[in-house]
C-alpha cells in the first residue's frame, strides 16, 4: 500500500482538490488515523493546496500499511475520478480487491 501511494504522489499533489483534502482528513481522523493535532496541523501549518496535498500523503505513507488501505478507500469514496486518474480504480470503474492477492 505504502508503495502504491508513494507511486501516484506527484500526480495526486497536482489534482487533488481542497475539499478532497479535508474530506480525507476527516475520514482518515475518524478511523483514528490521525490525531486531533496531526488534522490540524496539515491545515493550518501549510500554506498552499500542494503543499497541504503533499504533507497528508507523505504523514499517510509514513504510518504504513493500514493508513494506506484506508486513505485509498476514503479517497474511492470520495473522489472516483481522481481515483480512477491515479489509477487506484481500473477503467471498468471496479476498485482491486486486494483479498484475491
Amino acid at each position: 500500500m505504502e508503495g502504491e501511494l508513494q507511486s501516484i504522489r506527484s500526480e495526486f499533489v497536482q489534482r487533488v482538490s481542497i475539499q478532497a483534502i479535508k474530506g480525507l482528513l476527516d475520514d482518515l481522523w475518524q478511523q483514528k488515523v490521525f490525531s486531533t493535532e496531526e488534522k490540524d496541523s496539515v491545515m493550518e501549518e501549510q500554506r498552499s493546496r500542494a503543499d497541504q496535498a503533499r504533507c497528508l500523503i507523505d504523514m499517510v505513507i509514513s504510518k504504513g500499511k493500514r493508513a494506506s488501505q484506508a486513505m485509498i478507500d476514503s479517497m474511492k469514496k470520495r473522489d472516483e475520478h481522481l481515483c480512477s486518474t491515479l489509477g487506484l480504480i481500473s477503467s471498468a470503474g471496479v476498485g482491486r480487491d486486494l483479498s484475491d492477492e
